[in-house]
């Protein structure tokens, strides 16, 4: 049989959610490039996906079959069992947990592997909330600064698609490494460009889209707020805001502006560490921009001031009166689709007053028995904690403790795996029925599988649903087969659906989300600020009875003491060889850890050399890395990239060990990522 093509989706944790064609010979996927099916991403696929996906789906460190250990925690030494030989296993261990110390002693331990609606959190959470586990809130790792900014100011509804960067005559692009992160919104810029419009950028990293850039504002980091309120307030000075909008539209503009106020140009500039006339230029080009599209990333979340900076600075085109089908902010889509989640996820079968765990706080808490009950089961799935998580040393150690049994649910061996008691084996999207709502654009796909589940793994829908048959739960809905969860996962009825059962969309073309009248979603165009007050709220009585009454008015707080003792920022950007810990093509072997970028003046004053050895170190850790000296980042920054596996560093220590777990954003409750101290040396 000659290899086929088929229809695909992207999984992984990016917001362009590609459409894929892959083609598949003798039952192995040999192929993966970008397929027409999504408009937006219009064939084109990242180099990390069309290259990579083979050994992710085929590859030696690809889990076959159910796994019990047999070896000291953490050293991968484990035996094939078979499926019911390893649920007795999982039942065992967890039912032990429960007797001694309750339901709420099971922690699901899990974060973002694949984006698929079933796949990410679905029969997941109904087999967790109907066993009474500890709740877990994920959103503080990644996303929530971000959205709640969002949520606070415009309310649960999407922003204008990223299309719209394709006709702006202005793109500013805002903490978003977006040709490592976001390509095809690369791809829109660029076609603006060709048409004459301008591209600013605001990062800390003169990135690749940075480096391309009209003006690249390469301020210091968390200092974007304060960047936000100089350019409100050189905007009002230009006689720019948009008087008539602000009286129709805003709420808290009077006192907004009051908390921007001390922050002129000048000032501003000394405090990020950039040039007075660069953000007076911004200024202009925001003004006469028509139209002005501005895409924020991640990168400005995760810091202390990450609520403020993106509220800051996602105020300003509100300001300027330029919100509608052609201006606008390309954030919230992901409240582009009718989501129905309480009927996919089921948070009612939970008992009432169920306690939530913080993610950020997990390895702290099943070290410390200071929690009542104590964390006495573990249930790894989606995640790669010993990698990701903040605290490595911290949670390496709560990894290792014989005292709580871990359960890990996984496709690849990863570092994390080899500190589990029992091994399920996962299968890829490619292997799954999926629903994918994107959070950056909005379109609505479903995927079918391309090839049947590797060996004996399965899809995590049926790994829980056979979890929850060896528990005893009978409940109706742990028999919902994947087209069901499909239906309860988005509402078929709503209008943008047309008519489609979410189960029944088509596999080669992609849903986009729209107006009966087939008008793109776009803020004070199709779509309204779905705040209380009906408008953009810049001061949020929402946020202060959320995360307390200092989040009201987005606000400055300087960078910590520390930084007498460790002079130096360190920032952690994505990679263009994998996507977080996954899709390993560098970055998971001895001698792949990425360089530590810095500043020629910074090496200069501490003798350092391109290419020597040096170690990153703080109170919590020490990190070996090769050095790369550049102008790539500024005076007093350092930046080494995320996501390398423990194996690449000489030590057993990545950037995650340097990163604070108790230092939080001042919204969500957010991981400071982006907000690490450190001093540097010869190692």
């Amino acid at each position: 049989m000659p290899p086929l093509d088929h229809a695909s989706v992207c999984t992984l944790d990016c917001p362009d959610t590609c459409s894929l064609t892959v083609t598949v010979d003798a039952g192995r996927i040999v192929k993966v490039r970008g397929s027409e099916a999504l408009p937006y991403t219009a064939g084109v696929v990242c180099n990390k996906v069309a290259h990579h996906t083979d050994s992710f789906v085929h590859g030696p460190g690809r889990l076959l079959h159910p796994l019990i250990r047999t070896g000291a925690r953490g050293s991968g030494e484990f035996r094939r069992a078979s499926w019911a030989e390893a649920l007795d296993a999982a039942h065992a261990g967890i039912s032990r947990a429960i007797a001694q110390h309750g339901p709420e002693s099971v922690l699901p331990l899990n974060y973002a592997g694949p984006h698929g609606m079933l796949s990410y959190d679905s029969m997941s959470l109904r087999f967790f909330h109907r066993l009474g586990a500890s709740h877990l809130f994920r959103r503080s790792m990644c996303g929530g600064v971000r959205s709640e900014a969002w949520a606070g100011t415009y309310g649960a509804a999407p922003g204008i698609g990223p299309e719209a960067a394709g006709e702006a005559k202005l793109n500013l692009v805002w903490g978003n490494n977006a040709t490592v992160t976001n390509l095809h919104l690369v791809r829109q810029v660029a076609q603006a460009r060709r048409k004459g419009g301008r591209l600013a950028v605001v990062d800390p990293l003169r990135t690749k889209i940075a480096e391309q850039a009209d003006l690249h504002i390469q301020l210091r980091p968390g200092t974007d707020v304060v960047l936000g309120f100089a350019l409100a307030n050189a905007l009002r000075t230009m006689g720019a805001h948009d008087a008539g909008f602000i009286a129709r539209h805003v709420l808290g503009y009077e006192e907004f502006m009051a908390a921007a106020a001390p922050w002129t140009p000048a000032r501003a500039a000394a405090e990020c560490g950039v040039a007075e006339g660069e953000i007076l230029t911004l200024a202009s080009w925001m003004a006469e921009a028509e139209p002005l599209v501005m895409a924020p990333g991640n990168g400005l979340e995760r810091g202390r001031n990450g609520g403020a900076g993106i509220r800051a600075a996602i105020a300003l085109p509100a300001l300027l009166g330029k919100l509608d089908a052609r201006n606008g902010l390309v954030l919230g889509a992901g409240f582009a689709f009718p989501k129905t989640m309480a009927k996919l996820q089921r948070p009612d079968l939970a008992p009432p007053g169920t306690r939530t765990i913080n993610i950020i706080d997990a390895g702290r808490l099943m070290l410390a028995d200071d929690l009542d009950p104590p964390i006495r089961a573990a249930v790894i799935y989606n995640h790669n904690p010993l990698v990701v998580h903040p605290d490595q040393n911290t949670m390496r150690r709560a990894l290792m403790r014989e005292e709580i049994f871990t359960l890990g649910i996984e496709v690849q061996m990863t570092e994390s795996m080899a500190f589990c008691d029992v091994i399920l084996p996962a299968a890829t999207s490619f292997e799954v029925d999926d629903l994918y709502a994107a959070y950056g654009q909005h379109w609505l796909q479903r995927a079918a599988p391309v090839i049947p589940p590797q060996g004996e793994s399965l899809p995590n829908t049926a790994i829980f649903r056979r979890l929850a048959a060896r528990f005893g739960f009978d409940d109706p809905c742990f028999a919902d087969d994947d087209a069901a969860l499909m239906d309860q996962a988005i509402d078929g009825a709503d209008p943008r659906l047309k008519g489609l059962a979410p189960s029944a969309i088509p596999t080669d073309r992609a849903l986009r989300m729209e107006t009966p009248e087939g008008k793109a979603l776009a803020l004070f165009d199709t779509v309204m600020p779905a705040t209380p007050s009906g408008k953009v709220e810049l001061v949020s009585e929402v946020l202060a009875q959320r995360w307390g009454a200092q989040a009201r008015v987005p606000a400055y707080r300087p960078v910590a003491d520390t930084a007498a003792r460790f002079p130096l920022a360190l920032i952690s950007p994505a990679s263009d060889k994998r996507i977080s810990s996954t899709l390993l093509g560098f970055g998971g072997g001895a001698g792949e850890a990425p360089p530590l970028l810095m500043h020629p003046a910074d090496a200069a004053a501490r003798g350092l050399a391109e290419g020597a050895w040096v170690k990153a170190w703080n109170a919590l850790g020490e990190v070996i890395l090769t050095l790369h000296v550049t102008e790539a980042v500024p005076p007093g920054v350092v930046a080494n990239e995320k996501g390398a596996w423990v194996a690449t560093a000489p030590n057993g220590q990545t950037i995650s060990a340097l990163v604070s777990a108790t230092d939080r954003a001042d919204l969500s409750e957010g991981c400071c990522y982006n907000d690490v101290r450190v001093e540097v040396a010869a190692a």
